[in-house]
C-alpha cells in the first residue's frame, strides 16, 4: 500500500484520504486488527486496477468495495469461529485517549459492542456499522451491499433492535474506568477475594479467549463469588508466568512487587484497558464494563490470545505506570 507523500498522483490520494475510514469499517465489520488491514489492502488492488476517470465518487466506491470484502470475509470467518476453541473475542485494536472525545464512535468500537454485534447475521452487522457508526443513507448502504433500500431499512430495523436489548446498559467514564480498573487489578493480584467481591457485581460475567490455552476458563464464568474465586486462584498460574508485569490504568506510584514488576497503561477500543506482559511478550489484555452508579464490575472480557496481542504490544503510548497489589 502506497505512503503518504506530497504530489502524489489522484488516485492515489483519493485512497489515502479514506483509508482510515475503510479500515475503520472493516474492523467493526470483522472485530479483528488483522483481517481489517488485509482487507483495506485488497481494496488498494483492487482501485489500482480501475479506470478512475470512470469513478465519480471515489470515497462511496472505495467503501463499497472494502464493505463487500469485508463481508465477504466476514461469512467465512463466522464458520470458523463456530469451531474456535472457547469464547471468541475481538483483536484489540490500539486507541488513542482522544477517541473519547466522540462518544459514539468509541462506543461502536468498544469490546462491548464488538461482542454484541457477534451475536448478528454478517449482512445485519455491515448495515448496522455503516448506519450507526458512519451514519451512511439508506440509499448508499442499498448500493454498497447489493440490496433495495426497503431491505436495507429492515436489517437496520432488525440489527438496532437486537443490539439494543443486548448492549451494556451503562455509559462509560474513562476516569470511572481507570480507577476502578486499577482497584480490580490490584486485588487480583494480592489474591484479595474480599477486596475483590466488593468491586464486582452480583450478577458479573467474564469471557476469556485462551482459543484452547491449557487451564483457561473456555466457557463464560457468572456470578460474583465463582468469578471472584477463579480471578484470585487462577489469574498468575493461568495468564501470567513468572516474570511478567502488569500494565493498568490508575494513579497508583508503587511497585507491586519484585515477582510483578512494574505496569505501563494502554488504551484500547475507546478506552483503558490492562495489559499483562512476560518480559517483552504480550500475555493478555483484560477489559472491564462498569457500573458507573455502584462503581460495579459487571462485565469482565480477557483477551489471552496471542495472535490477537501483537498490535498492542507494540503501541503502548505514555510511560509505565505501576501497580499495586491489594493488602
Amino acid at each position: 500500500m502506497p505512503a503518504v507523500t506530497e504530489g502524489q498522483p489522484a488516485p492515489v490520494a483519493s485512497f489515502e484520504s479514506s483509508r482510515e475510514l475503510l479500515f475503520g469499517v472493516a474492523y467493526r465489520v470483522l472485530g479483528s486488527v488483522s483481517d481489517a488491514e488485509d482487507v483495506v489492502q485488497e481494496a488498494w488492488l483492487r482501485w489500482d486496477r480501475v479506470d478512475h476517470a470512470r469513478i465519480a465518487d471515489p470515497r462511496s466506491f472505495l467503501v463499497q468495495v472494502t464493505t463487500r470484502l469485508a463481508l465477504d470475509r466476514l461469512r467465512w470467518a463466522k464458520a470458523r469461529r463456530e469451531a474456535y476453541v472457547g469464547q471468541w473475542l475481538p483483536e484489540p485494536l490500539p486507541t488513542a485517549p482522544a477517541i473519547e472525545d466522540g462518544a459514539e464512535i468509541a462506543d461502536s468500537v468498544s469490546v462491548a459492542m464488538l461482542v454484541v454485534m457477534e451475536t448478528l447475521s454478517p449482512l445485519e452487522r455491515v448495515v448496522f456499522v455503516l448506519r450507526e457508526a458512519f451514519e451512511f443513507s439508506f440509499a448508499d448502504i442499498a448500493v454498497m451491499v447489493g440490496r433495495s433500500e426497503a431491505a436495507v431499512r429492515q436489517l437496520a430495523r432488525r440489527a438496532r433492535s437486537h443490539v439494543r436489548e443486548r448492549r451494556p446498559r451503562f455509559r462509560q467514564d474513562r476516569d470511572v474506568r481507570r480507577r476502578v480498573t486499577e482497584r480490580f487489578l490490584a486485588a487480583c493480584l494480592g489474591g484479595d477475594l474480599r477486596a475483590l467481591l466488593d468491586l464486582l457485581a452480583p450478577e458479573v460475567t467474564l469471557c476469556i479467549d485462551g482459543n484452547g490455552r491449557r487451564g483457561v476458563a473456555r466457557n463464560r464464568v457468572e456470578g460474583a463469588e465463582k468469578v471472584g474465586r477463579l480471578l484470585v486462584r487462577g489469574l498468575r498460574r493461568v495468564l501470567r508466568p513468572d516474570g511478567a508485569a502488569v500494565a493498568a490504568t490508575g494513579d497508583a506510584r508503587d511497585d507491586i512487587g519484585d515477582d510483578i514488576g512494574s505496569g505501563s497503561v494502554v488504551d484500547v477500543n475507546g478506552g483503558p484497558a490492562a495489559l499483562i506482559t512476560a518480559g517483552d511478550e504480550p500475555i493478555a489484555v483484560i477489559v472491564v464494563d462498569v457500573d458507573l452508579a455502584a462503581d460495579r464490575v459487571t462485565r469482565i472480557w480477557i483477551i489471552a490470545n496471542q495472535d490477537k496481542l501483537g498490535g498492542v504490544e507494540g503501541r503502548r503510548p505514555g510511560r509505565p505506570r505501576p501497580v499495586r497489589a491489594a493488602g
